[in-house]
């Protein structure tokens, strides 16, 4: 079984980094490891087979996320002192509204398993 990936592409919540991502097959993480390692750390548990969704914040003063890409991970790169996925992107801009964020605020969360949230956020 997958397991299911929400990761950020802004880096310094300003610079968006989706659509390089989408283009060029892959998503990295955009701290190295001594930066922030618990990231690294949770980002270097991502496998091939894996799902991952971009997400963004709504705003300020709005609730939950929004999603705009939807992929499969292909293959993951350790040994750049980054995590970087190689993805298959199934499904790219979405701009689907999820009303709980579930604390999906930082570069990297899950794993999550199946359940309904994750169902809302990864249905093609």
């Amino acid at each position: 079984m997958p397991n299911y990936w929400l990761v950020g592409a802004a880096w310094g919540g300003v610079e968006h980094q989706d659509q390089k991502f989408v283009a060029e097959g892959y998503w990295m993480l955009g701290w190295e490891e001594d930066q922030q390692p618990s990231q690294y750390k949770k980002a270097s548990e991502i496998k091939a087979g894996d799902r991952i969704a971009i997400k963004r914040m709504k705003g300020q003063g709005q609730t939950g996320i929004r999603i705009f890409h939807i992929g499969v991970v292909k293959g993951v790169i350790l040994d750049t002192n980054r995590v970087i996925c190689t993805v298959d992107w199934v499904a790219t801009d979405l701009a689907r509204d999820i009303e709980e964020s579930r604390g999906c605020f930082q570069s990297i969360h899950g794993p999550y398993e199946k359940d309904t949230w994750v169902e809302n956020v990864f249905c093609l």
